[in-house]
């Protein structure tokens, strides 16, 4: 399972509504025609975070690619606007975030995460609190472990 961030080109603001919509239904079609699972879809202004699980033999770079290909394609095609605004042709950055969520991180909370992006009632930072071999108590932002390309 992977939590993976995509910005869009310029981190310009162009997710609203219907290219929400139109990214949600693009995701659905990747399930049907590959063994891809969108567990979440976040949408922020300028940003998208999925929670996405898959068989072993697709690798991160493998599902990036091909959500980002089809869900640009299909984005441009739909809506003139947004590649006005993104005059370069392409809808996300060549950078992305990827992580593994799973093992060794929490699926409830990578999930809640990614699902309440985009929502007016959220706080900046996440606090994670850890006892150290002096019992003394830290809280600290949580830092993101990933792989960024």
């Amino acid at each position: 399972m992977y939590h993976m961030v995509f910005p869009a080109k310029y981190r310009v603001v162009i997710f609203d509504g219907e290219v929400d919509e139109v990214l949600k239904e693009v995701c659905i079609e990747i399930e049907r025609r590959y063994q891809v699972k969108f567990l979440e879809i976040g949408v922020d202004k300028d940003h998208v975070h999925f929670l996405v699980q898959s068989v072993l033999t697709y690798s991160v770079t493998k599902i990036v690619t091909m959500t980002k290909s089809l869900t640009g394609r299909e984005v441009f095609r739909r809506y003139l606007q947004v590649r006005k605004r993104l005059w370069g042709g392409e809808l996300w950055k060549n950078d992305y975030y990827a992580s593994i969520a799973g093992k060794h991180g929490n699926e409830e909370v990578i999930g809640k995460y990614v699902k309440e992006q985009g929502s007016r009632i959220r706080s900046s930072t996440v606090i994670i609190s850890c006892r150290c071999s002096n019992r003394r108590e830290i809280n600290t932002p949580l830092l993101a472990v990933g792989i960024f390309y």
